[in-house]
């Protein structure tokens, strides 16, 4: 597996509870990289081949300044550099010009949150300001907007979020808060991955922990542990117990492998991996982890 993007998960905190979030991002979350430990994953990355860097969540920049120095260390590496943030903090856009200065000449991508999980009618002016001040500081910037359940147009997105919108993706907390909505489909027809490349992704996300996601929550290892090359040179997508079924007949052959109990329809492929995963959860507790991804010890 060779990966040229790493999404390194600063913080599971967030300043939302959001339906549609799938690592569960909540300010009763816990889980947060240090500087010392952005820096030796940095040095793996390097290391490894990885040509671009985001950093995201939760929601990044509640550790504004361990953000800033994560950034400025990757730059100076070399990496590409890219932030994925809710833009709670541009209240106005003078006050987002001055949040984001520091960035200015730093940052390849800002991708800020701006949909009605985020914000209402009367709240989307924030997201504007960030996007407003990042233009006004020539940092390369677009919006992440995720459709409502009932959205019969949204597109489907494959690796990265399509920019036009895109479709939620019934894992996480959006099992539990939206899938209800959602025109559920037969257990049986879901025989594909449709977001992830789990035989050659690309990119992958790292979080706090040290955990490395091929999808979030399938771990592969754990950095700390693992140089993250030696994590690539030895994933075997066929033999992985989790990956190996989802590849060979998506979560339909999860559930057949692991002879698992189901429900008769569920919401979308994700939906039905989740629901399988968390049932074999007990059998392997060194992929399907850690809890945060699943939700563990958040009150819903």
């Amino acid at each position: 597996m060779k990966l040229t993007g790493l999404h390194i998960l600063l913080t599971y905190q967030c300043t939302f509870e959001c339906d549609h979030c799938f690592v569960w991002g909540s300010p009763r979350q816990g889980g947060v990289l240090t500087i010392a430990q952005i820096r030796q994953i940095l040095g793996q990355a390097r290391q490894a081949g990885v040509e671009m860097i985001y950093f995201e969540g939760g929601e990044p920049s509640m550790y504004y300044a361990t953000l800033l120095a994560g950034v400025r260390e990757a730059k100076r590496i070399g990496f590409r550099v890219g932030v994925v943030s809710n833009g709670y903090w541009a209240t106005s856009t003078e006050d987002a010009v001055e949040f984001l200065r520091p960035f200015a000449g730093l940052l390849d991508d800002l991708s800020i949150s701006n949909d009605l999980y985020h914000y209402s009618d009367e709240q989307i002016n924030i997201a504007k300001n960030a996007v407003a001040a990042a233009k006004e500081l020539d940092i390369p910037v677009g919006e992440i907007c995720v459709a409502q359940p009932e959205s019969a147009d949204a597109a489907s997105s494959k690796g990265q979020l399509p920019e036009s919108g895109s479709a939620v993706m019934f894992r996480g907390r959006a099992v539990c808060k939206l899938a209800p909505r959602a025109a559920p489909r037969t257990w049986d027809l879901f025989t594909s991955c449709p977001h992830e490349d789990l035989r050659d992704p690309g990119r992958a996300h790292l979080d706090p922990l040290g955990n490395l996601h091929i999808c979030q929550g399938i771990s592969l290892g754990n950095v700390f542990a693992t140089p993250l090359a030696e994590i690539c040179e030895k994933y075997d997508a066929d033999a992985h117990p989790v990956c190996g079924p989802l590849l060979a007949g998506g979560p339909a052959a999860l559930v057949t492998e692991y002879a698992l109990p189901h429900e008769e329809k569920y919401a979308d492929a994700c939906h039905l991996c989740y629901a399988a995963r968390l049932a074999l959860r007990e059998r392997f507790p060194e992929i399907l982890k850690p809890g945060q991804m699943y939700g563990e010890g958040l009150q819903e």
